[in-house]
C-alpha cells in the first residue's frame, strides 16, 4: 500500500452506513475521516492527508458520479464507488468517470477492505515502476525484454516464445527487481480482480517462466520463492 497506515476518506450520506464503514476500517489499521456530501468532502481533502476515497453514488446535492469526475480532473487519488444499485450501466458510468473500483450495496466490510488494499497496492506498484524505469526495454543476465514489442530474447539473441500471461508476469518482475511480491500482488498486477484468475495460477506461470530462463531448473537463482511471502526477482536490471 501507499502507506503503512492508509488514510481513507469515506463519503456517505447515510449515518449508520458511514459509521459502520469507519468503525470496521479503523479496526483494521486504517486512518479514517468521513464526509456526508461533496461540500464536506472538499473540506476534508483540503486539510487532511487522503490516500483513497470511498465515494457513495447517491449523495444529496452533487452526486457521487459528478464528484468522481471532478476529483479525476485534478488528481490521481484512488476512488472506490459505492451504490445501492447493482445496475451495470451505473457501474460502467462510475468506471468511465475515473473510479478505480466499484462495490454494490449491500456489501461485506471485509470485501471493501480487500478492495481498498488491492487498489492502493496497484497504485503503489504502478508508481514505483514508473519512477524506476521509463525504458521500453530492459536487460538482465544477458537476456533482453522489450515491453513495446512484447518480446523476450535470450543471451544469444534468439527470440523466446512466451504466452501473453507469461510475458505480463515477467514484465511485472523486471519492473520490481529485488522486491518480495506476493501471489495476490502479482495477480493484481497481471490480471486484475475481474479476470476470474486465482492465486495458484501465478505458481503455474512462474514454473513455465523458470523453465525458459533459469540456467538450472534444479537450482533456482532468478525467480526465487520466498516462504510465506511469494516470489522475488533477483537479477540486476538495466534499461536498454
Amino acid at each position: 500500500m501507499t502507506q503503512a497506515t492508509p488514510h481513507v476518506l469515506v463519503v456517505e450520506d447515510d449515518r449508520e452506513t458511514r459509521a459502520l464503514i469507519a468503525k470496521y476500517l479503523r479496526a483494521n489499521d486504517c486512518h479514517v475521516v468521513t464526509a456526508q456530501d461533496g461540500r464536506e468532502m472538499d473540506g476534508r481533502l483540503a486539510d487532511q492527508r487522503v490516500d483513497l476515497v470511498v465515494l457513495d453514488v447517491m449523495l444529496p446535492g452533487e452526486d457521487g458520479l459528478s464528484l468522481c469526475r471532478r476529483l479525476r480532473t485534478n488528481s490521481h487519488l484512488p476512488i472506490i464507488m459505492l451504490t445501492a444499485r447493482g445496475d451495470d450501466v451505473d457501474r460502467i458510468l462510475g468506471l468511465e468517470m475515473g473510479a478505480d473500483d466499484y462495490l454494490a450495496k449491500p456489501f461485506n466490510p471485509r470485501e471493501l477492505l480487500a478492495r481498498i488494499r488491492s487498489v492502493l497496492r496497484r497504485q503503489s506498484f504502478a508508481s514505483a515502476a514508473s519512477a524506476i524505469n521509463g525504458a521500453s526495454a530492459m536487460s538482465f543476465l544477458g537476456w533482453r525484454i522489450d515491453f513495446r514489442l512484447r518480446e523476450l530474447r535470450n543471451p544469444d539473441g534468439a527470440l523466446v516464445a512466451m504466452t501473453s500471461a507469461e510475458f505480463d508476469l515477467l514484465q511485472a518482475f523486471c519492473e520490481r527487481p529485488g522486491r518480495v511480491l506476493s501471489r495476490e500482488a502479482l495477480l493484481d498486477l497481471t490480471h486484475g480482480r475481474n479476470a476470474g484468475s486465482f492465486e495458484r495460477s501465478i505458481d503455474v506461470l512462474v514454473s513455465r517462466i523458470r523453465r525458459k530462463i533459469e540456467p538450472d531448473p534444479q537450482n533456482i537463482t532468478i525467480i526465487k520463492t520466498v516462504r510465506s511471502g511469494g516470489y522475488t526477482f533477483t537479477p540486476t536490471i538495466e534499461p536498454v
